[in-house]
């Protein structure tokens, strides 16, 4: 009952702790979803030498383990003149991390799309950009919804290892709480909680995304 009033009484730490993730989370997704379409079109339709460059390059990204990203952003880069301050450097992490992958999910949705309509779409005479809008990016973000959902939690739980480089989302938080009260289970069971409630969230809209699929598609 006492670690169960610590984390009532410390829940403006929670919330604040919360706020920074979602801002983190959300902030990532403005960025990464566009440019990950963008790369996706990069590894599908640019030149060959272009292209190779830039697989190779997501799947570096690919193979670095997070952590070891954020230390290099939040660590490396003042060596190189660019010191950025705990959140943001956090974000640019998220950022260049989720879209690495997030380039290599649109670029399987890509691929999914029937080429039929893509052909009947250029026979009607519309522009590239026009069958993009209209015919390939809906088709894509059905498709892979699922996986970008997959993605978004992925990014989630991701964002708890930001407290290395002192964040203050909600695991910095949760450990916050537990060292100046004393109590070593319930602030952190409080934020598995609150991650569980956000994994959650998403998997609601991934299962509408679903729907609509099915709807749509059959």
């Amino acid at each position: 009952m006492n670690g169960l009033l610590v984390v009532w009484e410390s829940r403006d730490v929670f919330l604040w702790g919360a706020a920074n993730t979602l801002s983190l989370v959300l902030g990532c997704l403005l960025l990464s979803i566009p440019i990950g379409i963008l790369g996706a079109v990069v590894l599908t339709e640019a030149p060959d030498p272009l292209r190779r460059l830039f697989a190779e390059a997501v799947d570096l990204l690919r193979c670095v383990p997070f952590l070891l990203l954020a230390y290099v952003v939040y660590y490396g880069l003042p060596e190189l003149g660019l010191r950025l301050d705990p959140w943001w450097a956090g974000l640019m992490s998220l950022t260049v991390y989720t879209t690495a992958y997030l380039a290599e999910i649109f670029r399987a949705a890509f691929r999914a799309v029937a080429p039929d309509n893509i052909e009947a779409a250029h026979a009607f005479g519309l522009s590239r950009s026009l069958i993009y809008r209209r015919i390939i990016l809906p088709q894509v973000a059905i498709t892979a919804a699922p996986v970008i959902g997959n993605q978004v939690i992925t990014t989630i739980r991701d964002s708890a290892l930001l407290m290395i480089i002192t964040v203050q989302e909600l695991t910095f938080a949760a450990n916050f709480v537990s060292a100046n009260h004393f109590t070593p289970f319930a602030p952190f069971a409080a934020a598995v909680g609150l991650y569980l409630l956000m994994s959650c969230v998403v998997e609601a809209g991934v299962r509408r995304m679903e729907r609509v699929r099915k709807g749509r598609y059959g």
